[in-house]
């Protein structure tokens, strides 16, 4: 196997290929460190990889799961590995090795993948680019002075780039889905629940946190979660299991659906670029002669107070974590160690009181509902991933010292608003690549189904995969050129 075929394959294709003997885990994981040393000097999206895996990865202690032998970069944060460095984009955690495997790290192990590194994350994955003072800026490889997105931009990037077929991901307010449209990627965030965050974290960000993976391919998707969305003891929510493996909603009839679709900016204000709402308009057509209703409607709500009550509940997550994380490595919060926006979010998040954090859940809660009663009369809800086409560096750097916490979320919201409420709800959200600009840039459509529902994401996405396919579109910056 070359690197251009290597490149192109998604995750369950080379496991087929290594159970046929066609290739070994040990030449796939060289060809990994042939694609980063092609691309990443580029890209800078792959902190680490891990030489001294790379040599014994056909060791017997790979799992035969359904990614037998696949190469698997870890994203900087979130589910760690013992024994590896895990230092969150931050010089506050400048050097940190994670002391266990998280749940999700060994879910992974036993699906067959082959962990052979770490991606690059903005400071403590607070962000929609991918840009620190630690380790500087991740590329799109669509256009390299274009952001990757972020939070999970190293992660986009390597996938995107051909490194790997599939990379590990959270997402707190779209940051799976953000770099996965501004890529061109399939980015699912998981109901709550559906894939346990511990053993170190039971509920944070109030429920709003999901880990998972970026891919090219709806099936590796697919088969992904099957492989790890198993309940955990002690795991805070508990969600009902699918009645049957997500790989068998593939080739399912998705049936007749009743989908609603908005282009609303969903701020005051606020506008959805003309390329993005043309996208919408051409999948709304698709699916208009699939056989769906589509109703042209959106959910209402207070923005600002929405807005606010998010706020508040980050700001205790930032408060928490930054002690914690200083407290661990036996250094202080300051502008030595963190980036002015973070420091700005710290230093406001100190003011906030309890009463302030009960407040903002019950604004969070009347929002929940509010999507729970609108989601009784569809199935699906399609919105643009982000109101406007990946932009150039150092709009969303949170190393502007012009910018404080309040003026950063803002700002960050005007393009990602339709993400984060998934995560406030709870309810499961992919994104596909379904569209591209004039200038060539990957446009993601968002689609959101009901609680514990992603097996409705898995069949309509996959019959779009079909029906709008984009796995001829290679970006400039990849592993086959």
């Amino acid at each position: 196997m070359d690197l251009a075929e290597y490149s192109k394959c998604d995750g369950v294709a080379l496991a087929d290929l290594v159970r046929r003997g066609d290739v070994t885990p040990k030449e796939l994981a060289h060809l990994l460190v042939e694609a980063v040393e092609k691309v990443n000097p580029t890209i800078n999206a792959v902190l680490e990889v891990y030489l001294d895996r790379v040599e014994v990865s056909d060791d017997k202690s790979i799992s035969d799961g359904p990614f037998l032998g696949v190469p698997f970069l870890m994203k900087d944060i979130g589910a760690g590995e013992k024994g590896r460095h895990q230092e969150s984009g931050s010089k506050l955690m400048q050097g940190h090795v994670a002391d266990n495997d998280s749940f999700l790290t060994t879910f992974f192990k036993k699906a067959g993948l082959t962990l052979l590194g770490r991606t690059t994350t903005p400071e403590f994955a607070l962000g929609i680019s991918t840009e620190s003072e630690l380790v500087g800026v991740t590329h799109n490889p669509w256009n390299p002075n274009i952001t990757s997105g972020g939070s999970s931009g190293g992660a986009a990037a390597s996938v995107a780039a051909g490194i790997v077929p599939i990379a590990h991901g959270s997402d707190n307010g779209g940051s799976i889905r953000i770099p996965a449209s501004a890529c061109g990627l399939v980015g699912l965030k998981p109901s709550r629940g559906r894939v346990t965050l511990g053993p170190d974290i039971g509920e944070l960000w109030p429920g709003m946190l999901q880990e998972f993976v970026l891919s090219r391919t709806v099936r590796d998707t697919a088969v992904m979660l099957d492989a790890v969305s198993k309940p955990v003891l002690g795991d805070p929510f508990i969600i009902k299991q699918p009645d049957s493996p997500y790989v068998h909603e593939l080739n399912a009839p998705t049936g007749k659906m009743r989908i609603a679709w908005t282009t609303d900016p969903w701020q005051p204000g606020g506008f959805v670029d003309s390329e993005v709402v043309n996208c919408v308009e051409q999948v709304v057509s698709q699916c208009e002669e699939a056989g769906h209703e589509m109703v042209q409607v959106s959910p209402t709500f207070d923005y600002e107070e929405y807005l606010h009550a998010v706020c508040v509940a980050w700001a205790f997550g930032v408060h928490m974590g930054m002690d914690m994380f200083a407290s661990i490595m036996g250094r202080k919060v300051s502008e030595e160690t963190v980036e002015p926006v973070m420091l700005s979010f710290y230093e406001y998040s100190r003011r906030l009181t309890a009463v302030d954090m009960f407040m903002a859940e019950f604004a969070l809660n009347q929002f929940r509902r509010n999507f729970g009663e609108f989601f009784q009369q569809y199935d699906l809800l399609l919105t643009p991933t982000l109101n406007k086409l990946p932009e150039p560096h150092g709009k969303y750097s949170k190393m502007r010292k012009d910018l404080g916490y309040e003026e950063y979320m803002r700002l960050c919201e005007e393009t990602k608003v339709h993400t984060t409420a998934a995560n406030v709800t709870g309810q499961p959200a992919i994104t596909l690549p379904l569209g591209q600009s004039r200038s060539g840039l990957p446009i993601g459509i968002q689609f959101m189904a009901r609680f514990g529902e992603e097996d409705t994401l898995i069949r309509l996405s996959s019959s779009l995969e079909k029906e709008m396919p984009w796995h001829h579109r290679i970006p400039p910056i990849h592993a086959s050129r």
